[in-house]
């Protein structure tokens, strides 16, 4: 709170008079805390049966290294240190080191791509069905429909 007679750090009424308006200053305006303006951002809808993409080595090296470093430090439950713990490890790793989980990776790779062409294919299968449901629904049977009620009822009309 400020004392009797202490000058705030920001005066109003003289920020109007340097704007020249009355009306409410420029920092509480409506416009600065309004929600930005534009078109939405399209999201895709996720199948659920999608394959997931596999990781990279990093995180296939970090399967391992989570099990070893839970048994070295049993009672550490920090995420960040056990990050930062398989980050160095992992930098201070050769190539040869490293050549395992690279290798593991081709395999999820592989394994990945094989099941998205299945996925792929099933989508298109779904979709050619989906379009062959459509087009049964044709006109002809709204027409049908018409023709029943012209066929032998006459509609009374109560003028």
């Amino acid at each position: 709170m400020l004392e009797e007679g202490a000058k705030p750090e920001f005066d109003i009424e003289e920020h109007d008079k340097l704007l020249g308006t009355t009306e409410i200053p420029s920092i509480f305006s409506v416009n600065r805390l309004s929600v930005k303006k534009g078109a939405p951002k399209k999201r895709t809808a996720k199948h659920r049966k999608k394959p997931k993409r596999p990781p990279g080595a990093f995180f296939v090296f970090m399967e391992d290294f989570r099990v070893q470093h839970k048994q070295k430090h049993p009672d550490n439950k920090s995420i960040a240190t056990f990050a930062k713990a398989a980050g160095e490890k992992w930098k201070s790793m050769s190539d040869a080191e490293k050549a395992p989980y690279v290798e593991e990776v081709k395999k999820r790779k592989a394994d990945y791509e094989k099941n998205m062409r299945a996925y792929k294919k099933r989508r298109a299968e779904e979709s050619q069905d989906e379009r062959e449901d459509e087009s049964d629904k044709s006109g002809s049977e709204v027409n049908d429909e018409d023709e029943d009620d012209d066929s032998g009822k006459e509609v009374e009309n109560d003028d």
